[in-house]
């Protein structure tokens, strides 16, 4: 069997065995980037995982990723599968490892098995969406297209049972991770448990843009790679997979209502629905390439997140850029937007209350090494440091 080493450990926990655990590896997303950064910290731990595509997901060729029977079945069936990913999960036995970090997604990962005196941190990305915070979204639009009637019944059905189970499973791990504030209290909601936040890794330096004002002699050495920006910034913009919950549609009304201009970033389920409520003002772009995501995000004059979101992974990047964020006063907006020093919120979730925000934001002016600054502290070095130390403090106390 493999053993990964404990980076940064004396002996004795130099040779204690390790795994990572994760819902599935099926897309890129924010919680896949947790579980990348963690595989870079131990790359010969192996990774237990339901599901996996190769093809899909290229970022853990270099790893060992261990499926079960559930690999059997398409990756496109995953949000059928719950009760399976249950029974899968809660009978994974991991009694040969010493240390086990899962990173939940919010789903079924959290549930495995494992030895008393072995250590299970469950990074936990969100309690379980369709059984907790988020089930009255979920019945009203679950998503399954024509299937959404036998979706919406099975869920009604299933939700009394799944929740205790959920909750049953939640109990398991050691200790608790929580990717945001919002998430440390949705864990102490619905579980019942205390968590550390340790912010999830953002992919910032790609992002990173130098103001005209910043002077070569700054202290952060990623903001010294990057060219000078000195052109001024115009417009607002909205990017990420346009569904319901993230409120796209309260942007691009605010945005009409004021005339102002509004770039739209991305496609999903509700592109037809947006694309109908826009005005003038309102552009959209569904097919945007990487490079394309960081020059509309340098050159904006804000970001507009309206969403409730576990974290917030974009409005970060758009930081990373010098751009201020107009945020929904709530989430994992809390932990980096700054009112009136890296953007500015709006309390609720109506057109009127962002367009008075957005009217406020016109006021205002930011500092862009400000913003910059407050992003950079969510890279990928922070969190791997963040993590390590988490870890290593968690086995110093199981040896007293």
């Amino acid at each position: 069997m493999s053993i990964s080493p404990i980076s940064h450990l004396p002996s004795p926990y130099s040779n204690l065995k390790i795994a990572i655990v994760c819902d599935w590896l099926t897309g890129i997303g924010g919680a896949e980037k947790v579980v990348l950064e963690i595989h870079k910290m131990y790359p010969d731990a192996p990774i237990y995982t339901s599901q996996y595509d190769p093809i899909e997901l290229g970022w853990f060729s270099d790893a060992d990723v261990r499926t079960g029977w559930l690999q059997k079945f398409p990756t496109s069936l995953k949000k059928f599968m719950p009760v399976l990913r249950a029974w899968y999960f809660s009978h994974l036995n991991l009694n040969e490892y010493d240390v086990i970090i899962s990173v939940n997604f919010g789903a079924e990962s959290k549930g495995i098995k494992f030895r008393s005196d072995a250590l299970h941190i469950c990074y936990c990305n969100a309690p379980t969406h369709y059984y907790w915070s988020r089930y009255d979204d979920y019945i009203k639009n679950p998503g399954f297209g024509l299937l959404n009637p036998v979706a919406r019944l099975g869920l009604k059905l299933l939700v009394g049972p799944m929740r205790k189970w959920d909750y049953k499973a939640a109990q398991r791990p050691s200790v608790m991770i929580a990717n945001s504030g919002h998430i440390a209290k949705e864990i102490k909601k619905y579980y019942g448990r205390e968590s550390t936040v340790i912010h999830p890794p953002v992919d910032t330096k790609k992002f990173l843009v130098l103001s005209s004002k910043f002077s070569e002699a700054t202290q952060n050495p990623e903001l010294r790679t990057q060219n000078p920006k000195s052109s001024p910034r115009s417009g607002y913009v909205v990017a990420g997979r346009q569904t319901p919950y993230k409120r796209f549609d309260l942007a691009i009304a605010a945005a009409t209502k004021l005339f102002l201009p509004l770039t739209v970033l991305g496609n999903g389920p509700d592109h037809s629905r947006l694309v109908k409520l826009a005005g003038p003002s309102v552009k959209f772009k569904k097919n945007v390439s990487d490079n394309d995501m960081v020059k509309a995000f340098q050159n904006a004059k804000g970001f507009i997140f309206a969403g409730l979101d576990d974290f917030g992974i974009t409005p970060v990047e758009a930081m990373a850029a010098g751009t201020p964020v107009i945020a929904f006063k709530a989430g994992g907006a809390l932990d980096y937007v700054v009112d009136g020093q890296t953007g500015t919120f709006f309390s609720e979730q109506t057109v009127q209350s962002l367009v008075d925000a957005l009217e406020k934001f016109e006021t205002l002016t930011f500092s862009e090494e400000t913003v910059v600054n407050k992003a950079v502290q969510f890279n990928p070095e922070n969190f791997k440091v963040n993590i390590r130390n988490f870890v290593n403090d968690e086995l110093a106390k199981l040896q007293k």
